[in-house]
């Protein structure tokens, strides 16, 4: 869990405490220290100050820690955030990783491009991100999962999520955001598009079409948020989204944008596609 002092960080915290509370998961809080100043100065002019820093943080993230339903403990690294999660990773092995998102714009862009983006380049691991406005957390009843229409394959890091999906004991549906076409459509087409995620979700789950008549399918999978009033929504994270230099444009972006719940991305391999797929642009 990659946290800050903000009312976000700790909404995040109680998010991640509530999902990995049925199977008594063991939560990391970790800040990463940035100085403003490049690292060359941080070395003559940072560096002295960083004890009383480190200090007076994991104070703080103590006070939070206490507050969670499951044990927690804490960490102060100064470090830039790629080397910082690489840290994270060898030190404790997580399942998965977490982050809160402000409300204010600004904010949310910064944390997007400087933060979700990095995490997801340095780890390919599933990142929870969750709003500041988001509902109280609690164990989800109905998780949504959006799927475009495209080939995927769920990296081992997501396929290993399974046990903790099935711990939510939760109702799970699923939606596919359908672009316009003119031509035919291959029969059971989105069948085998949904096929991967057999191996993540613990029952069969219903699948609904949503129409990208407007070519934005942010706007798509936000309308189906809005109708099946989700506690959580887990979308396929494709590398051409976190690789690219336009993630803060990529879809995925937008719908963090304007997504009211929690967001569980799971990073995806990028396979050749199999025959029975058609080529698609």
């Amino acid at each position: 869990m990659l946290v800050n002092l903000s009312a976000a960080a700790e909404q995040a915290a109680q998010c991640a405490a509530a999902l990995g509370a049925p199977l008594r998961v063991h939560l990391a809080l970790v800040n990463v220290y940035q100085p403003p100043l490049p690292i060359s100065d941080v070395a003559i002019v940072a560096t002295p100050h960083f004890p009383q820093q480190e200090a007076e943080t994991k104070a703080a993230l103590q006070a939070i820690a206490q507050r969670l339903p499951v044990p927690a403990e804490v960490t102060v690294l100064m470090a830039p955030m790629p080397d910082a999660v690489q840290e994270v990773i060898t030190r404790f092995h997580p399942l998965l990783l977490a982050m809160g998102l402000s409300a204010e714009k600004d904010l949310l862009d910064y944390m997007l491009r400087n933060h979700a983006l990095p995490v997801l380049r340095a780890t390919h691991r599933p990142l929870l991100l969750v709003p500041e406005a988001s509902p109280p957390p609690a164990r989800p009843r109905h998780v949504l999962v959006a799927v475009d229409n495209d080939f995927f394959a769920l990296s081992a890091s997501s396929l290993a999520l399974a046990p903790l999906l099935a711990s939510w004991q939760a109702t799970f549906s699923v939606m596919h955001v359908r672009k316009v076409v003119t031509g035919i459509e291959q029969p059971g087409r989105y069948g085998q598009l949904s096929g991967p995620l057999r191996e993540l979700l613990p029952q069969d789950a219903p699948g609904a079409l949503y129409d990208d008549d407007d070519h934005d399918p942010a706007a798509v999978v936000l309308r189906a948020v809005a109708e099946e009033q989700p506690d959580l929504l887990i979308l396929i994270a494709r590398p051409r989204s976190f690789l690219g230099r336009l993630f803060h444009r990529s879809v995925t972006a937008q719908v963090l944008h304007g997504c009211p719940v929690p967001v569980l991305l799971l990073p995806a391999n990028a396979p050749d596609q199999p025959d029975y797929m058609p080529s698609m642009s």
